[in-house]
């Protein structure tokens, strides 16, 4: 198994790292950590180097923080993926919330910053992970106009069937977090998708399967086993077959 995006950097698991990620060693092959800032991409890097083939990074932007960034923080975190292009496995997490940034204007500018790095993943032809909330449709159409983008994973997807199919249509990945052990939308919307378009995550600290916990990386075993019931397959089966389209996709 592999757990497609977390954040093991984030404060939430300062006291109890180490114990964390030797949970994950013990049931997953890989983890990629996923950076939201300037400094949360640093730390994802060093995380990396502790745990070399085993934690990989990639370099984002959250796109709740993307509504305000200043040129100049921008153009640093632009400039901070360029200088580590051959060290990261994507770009990411990237893209727009319309559930939590309700202003217009901050919402334009989400969509103004979120093209600057789908220019960026499209350029240097890396991976691109999409966080996209309340706003998949536009997220979507802004990045199929970029033909050399390797490959596209709509991270922690919750949108619609509709929008869904057109994801599958593009080639992209949707990728379901635990929030599948409880939500019955995911449940039903994730039986639809194909098993080829689909990577597992967790996203850790949140979204753990008993909803009050905090959630770590090795949990990604509960995805794989709600899936298993949900496509009707053995829990091997689609461990194998995630796995395999992780690896894919990243290139680990």
């Amino acid at each position: 198994m592999i757990d497609v995006h977390c954040h093991v950097d984030f404060e939430q698991f300062d006291e109890d790292r180490d114990q964390i990620i030797k949970n994950a060693k013990k049931n997953l092959t890989a983890i990629i950590n996923s950076g939201t800032s300037i400094e949360g991409n640093e730390r994802a890097l060093n995380l990396s180097k502790q745990n070399n083939n085993f934690i990989y990074p990639t370099f984002g932007f959250h796109p709740v923080g993307s509504g305000k960034i200043s040129d100049e923080d921008l153009n640093l975190s632009i400039n901070q993926m360029i200088n580590h292009i051959d060290d990261i496995l994507a770009i990411g997490e990237v893209g727009m919330d319309y559930f939590y940034v309700k202003n217009k204007l901050e919402r334009a500018k989400q969509g103004e910053t979120f093209k600057k790095f789908v220019e960026l993943a499209n350029e240097y032809k890396k991976p691109l992970i999409i966080h996209a909330r309340d706003c998949e449709r536009k997220a979507f159409n802004i990045v199929k106009e970029y033909d050399n983008i390797p490959s596209v994973v709509f991270h922690c997807y919750s949108g619609s069937l509709k929008t869904a199919k057109k994801l599958i249509d593009e080639g992209y990945y949707a990728s379901i977090s635990t929030m599948i052990c409880y939500s019955k939308h995911h449940q039903d919307l994730f039986k639809e998708i194909p098993l080829e378009n689909i990577l597992t995550e967790t996203d850790s600290p949140y979204l753990a399967p008993n909803r009050e916990d905090r959630n770590e990386p090795s949990n990604v075993k509960f995805v794989v086993k709600k899936l298993a019931e949900i496509k009707e397959e053995s829990f091997g089966y689609i461990d194998k077959f995630t796995e395999k389209s992780a690896k894919s996709v990243f290139g680990i």
